[in-house]
């Protein structure tokens, strides 16, 4: 499984990219939206782990950008807020949304069930 991870917090995601690594699962962190469209540009992923707070380009509006350079992509948000707002939750319900600190397992669980379902 490739998964892209985005979000503006450089010692959150580049931690998770390493503890994905250890479980087998090839991650490459950007800190982005800018980074993010640019990596999926050039190579494919099969997950983006989104983060939907970040300066420039959201997570939601990062969603629609990407999905038109790959709509097979499939999508978990995060958030470090608790709650997720009215009118991101409608933006994202066919999405996964788990809220940070992330706990791997189920993070893991959740990109098996996406390639599962194939949503």
């Amino acid at each position: 499984m490739k998964v892209i991870l985005v979000d503006d917090e450089k010692k959150f995601i580049n931690m998770l990219a390493k503890r994905l690594a250890l479980r087998g699962i090839q991650a490459d962190a950007v800190f982005s939206g800018e980074d993010a469209i640019k990596k999926v540009s050039n190579k494919a992923y099969d997950v983006a782990v989104l983060d939907i707070k970040m300066p420039g380009i959201s997570g939601i509006q990062l969603k629609k950008k990407l999905s038109i350079l790959d709509p097979g992509l499939k999508y978990i948000f995060v958030t470090g807020h608790g709650t997720v707002s009215k009118s991101d939750e409608d933006l994202i319900q066919k999405d996964f949304y788990l809220s940070k600190p992330l706990d791997i397992e189920i993070l893991i669980k959740r990109m098996n069930e996406i390639g599962k379902l194939g949503l």
